[in-house]
């Protein structure tokens, strides 16, 4: 008994010795300006924010920064698409979106969308483009081969990010109904609302394809809910001013990060077994997120802020703070 209790233990030990840590390894300088959300091209081993007026990109491998790429009115969201050629990219102060060249910014064509195009999500099953149109509570579908839109999907609500199943579903954030909307991308048409208990304002969102799980991040808590029906399987509290989440299938592990509170939480998805595992300092203000799936490492868009003014308002914006987390083990 006595053996088998030293393997027991070893074995735990183990476990715990396996178990990832993450820390902040770097942080590369990018121009002032505020920003949304950012992508990882794995293809062409660049990360693209949509900052401010116009796209950064940062080349991982000899950390140089192009700013100032596709210049519009409010960006939000810069896609790769067209195997990392070019850039689906939204712009909110012109409801339209924008395919770019994703080197030189060069735009190639426009499409209207709907009013307030925020997120978008690229679904291999139907082969669409999917954009989140914040302020009108539709979807606007774009092939991004003809670069055209070709549809849209009524679905109602302020509408945040999309994750996809790759077998015809579509799952999206309503942010003021604190729900998430199932669309039938063939039928063009919502199928199931799922009610998200104990979640204010969900704004990231994550796949889970071997459980066939959703991750939604909401305003200090996160949500793990079952993707076929709905049902709630854990319910984690996590930090205040999420706007991302990200999922690795290898490791199985979601993270989400928190602007206000400065913090990434670092959850092993396991059902309802599911649990934070680590909560790393980043940074406040760092609240989108990309995760890179070859190498595993995370990027977190920051920046530092002063007081905010009497009067009210956001604080501004301290000069030459804007940086790019770069997270990893």
């Amino acid at each position: 008994m006595r053996v088998m209790a030293m393997i027991a233990a070893a074995l735990v030990a183990g476990t715990a010795q396996a178990a990832p840590e993450y820390k902040v390894i770097d942080r590369i300088a990018g121009p002032d300006g505020g920003w949304d959300f950012i992508r990882v091209d794995p293809q062409s081993a660049r990360v693209y924010v949509a900052h401010g007026g116009s796209v950064l990109a940062v080349d991982l491998k000899s950390r140089a920064v192009a700013p100032g790429l596709a210049p519009g009115a409010r960006l939000h969201d810069a896609m790769p698409v067209g195997g990392g050629r070019e850039l689906l990219v939204t712009y909110g102060g012109s409801d339209s979106a924008g395919f770019v060249d994703a080197m030189t910014g060069a735009t190639i064509a426009t499409v209207a969308t709907g009013k307030g195009p925020d997120a978008a999500v690229f679904d291999a099953h139907s082969g669409l483009v999917a954009v989140m149109n914040h302020g009108g509570g539709d979807i606007t579908l774009i092939d991004p081969v003809q670069r055209v839109a070709v549809g849209s999907i009524a679905v109602g609500g302020a509408l945040e990010v999309a994750a996809v199943d790759g077998k015809g579903r579509l799952f999206v954030n309503i942010e003021d109904a604190n729900a998430v909307a199932v669309v039938d991308t063939a039928a063009r048409k919502v199928v199931a609302r799922y009610k998200l208990p104990g979640c204010d304002e969900p704004t990231g969102l994550a796949y889970d394809p071997r459980d066939a799980l959703l991750i939604a991040a909401c305003d200090g808590a996160t949500v793990i809910l079952r993707a076929d029906d709905g049902k709630v399987v854990a319910t984690l509290a996590t930090g205040k001013g999420a706007d991302g989440a990200a999922f690795d299938a290898t490791k199985r592990l979601a993270f989400i990060p928190s602007g206000r509170d400065g913090k990434l939480s670092v959850i092993a998805v396991d059902g309802a077994k599911s649990r934070i595992i680590q909560s790393l300092d980043t940074q406040v203000s760092a609240r989108t997120i990309a995760l890179d799936p070859d190498s595993g490492r995370i990027y977190l868009p920051a920046a530092n802020y002063g007081a905010a003014p009497a009067g009210g308002g956001r604080p501004p914006q301290v000069p030459g703070s804007f940086n790019v987390l770069v997270v990893g083990e």
